[in-house]
């Protein structure tokens, strides 16, 4: 499991609040869950709820706190086919008595909201994603479910949505990971939002002397169709450029490599966090070409002092600026990401000052997050802030 080291955090005013962090399930370590470490290190003593829980999949950090779970735990097989109970996850948020905390934090990505609380008490919730089972990729996840689920998902969909909605419109505060969510929390939820940017551990990664550089652009992440590797695998083969490819699932990996000119794209799997940071920061540039709701390995990349070639859509928008510290591209095609390769070279953005990369991606910082969230907290009547030290 990645290691990463953040600033020491210690805030005022918040040692006495009875805190409850709600999460929708804790069944692994990705972009939600180094959130929840955020928080948790912002309110050592917050409670966590969450409807599945898998200590050894989570960090110490997590571990430390109390966790209780819904009902939803204790269904058969629920740590691996906890998505199946989803429409029985709105029920058990419901049975949830949260009366006795001050602040509640819904952590939302799956159900996530929709506790009872006290009338005095703050519910704020922070957003990576609106349902997306049931909104905007609802085709998708049904075409890819089994035949029973196929065939219950339209009569539950609309009582889903309806209570998604109506969990929203209760809430106190909502805030967005990203400009590209905030917009679909108003189009899903009709609700305005604030954007928090996610914390980066842009602390652990650092450049190299220009001399160290290598010819090879990297492509990092989880192989998930909606990420693109596909598109980048097919664009290097036809540019006959270096390309690395570092994640898994094997399964995934496979398929691809046989798509791949092996004299020019290598897989590598998934390696240890060194490795990955020493392919971000000796690569050419990051091959970014899919829409994320946030993106935080064009982030680590960017921390590196290495530009990213990206998707115009989604996070990156936010995160990428075109022409100082990468090169975004609209055509979301193998000829687009060519033209966007031989543009970037065209252009030298290579050339791009490591200095400037690095402190644009500082931006992102946990420090930057919690002032952040602690300000939109503020906004909302609690007297909250970050501690200098």
């Amino acid at each position: 499991m990645n290691t990463h080291s953040y600033p020491h955090i210690q805030t005022t005013n918040a040692s006495d609040l009875r805190v409850a962090i709600v999460h929708y399930w804790l069944v692994g370590m990705r972009g939600g869950e180094k959130v929840l470490e955020t928080l948790c290190r912002m309110f050592p003593q917050a409670v966590i709820f969450t409807h599945v829980y898998a200590p050894d999949q989570m960090s110490d950090l997590i571990n430390s706190h109390e966790v209780r779970t819904t009902k939803i735990s204790n269904l058969p097989m629920a740590r691996s086919m906890y998505q199946k109970y989803l429409p029985l996850m709105p029920n058990a948020l419901a049975k949830l008595d949260l009366t006795d905390f001050d602040l509640i934090i819904s952590s939302e990505s799956g159900p996530a909201k929709g506790v009872k609380t006290r009338a005095d008490a703050v519910h704020l919730c922070y957003c990576h994603s609106p349902m997306r089972y049931i909104w905007d990729q609802y085709d998708v996840y049904r075409q890819q479910a089994g035949l029973i689920t196929r065939t219950v998902m339209p009569a539950l969909v609309g009582k889903l949505r309806s209570w998604d909605q109506q969990s929203a419109s209760a809430l106190d505060g909502i805030a967005s990971n990203s400009n590209h969510v905030a917009n679909r929390v108003k189009t899903y939820w009709d609700c305005p939002s604030h954007v928090v940017h996610p914390p980066v551990a842009v602390e652990d990664f650092s450049p190299v002397p220009a001399s160290e550089l290598g010819e090879f652009y990297l492509w990092a992440g989880e192989l998930a169709p909606y990420k693109r590797p596909d598109l980048a695998v097919e664009a290097f083969n036809r540019l006959k450029k270096p390309l690395i490819v570092i994640g898994g699932p094997p399964k995934t990996e496979r398929t691809l490599s046989r798509l791949a000119n092996p004299e020019y794209v290598h897989f590598l799997g998934r390696v240890s966090f060194d490795k990955m940071k020493a392919y971000m920061a000796h690569c050419r540039a990051l091959i970014f070409p899919g829409e994320e709701d946030f993106g935080i390995v064009p982030v680590e990349v960017m921390a590196s002092g290495r530009p990213v070639i990206a998707y115009g859509k989604g996070g990156a928008l936010d995160t990428v600026v075109d022409g100082k510290t990468g090169l975004l591209f609209q055509d979301q095609t193998v000829e687009g990401l060519i033209q966007a390769v031989t543009d970037f070279e065209a252009q030298g953005l290579d050339k791009l000052p490591a200095h400037s990369i690095v402190k644009h991606a500082q931006k992102f910082s946990e420090k930057v997050f919690v002032e952040r969230f602690l300000a939109f907290a503020r906004d909302h009547g609690l007297d909250i802030a970050l501690t200098e030290e």
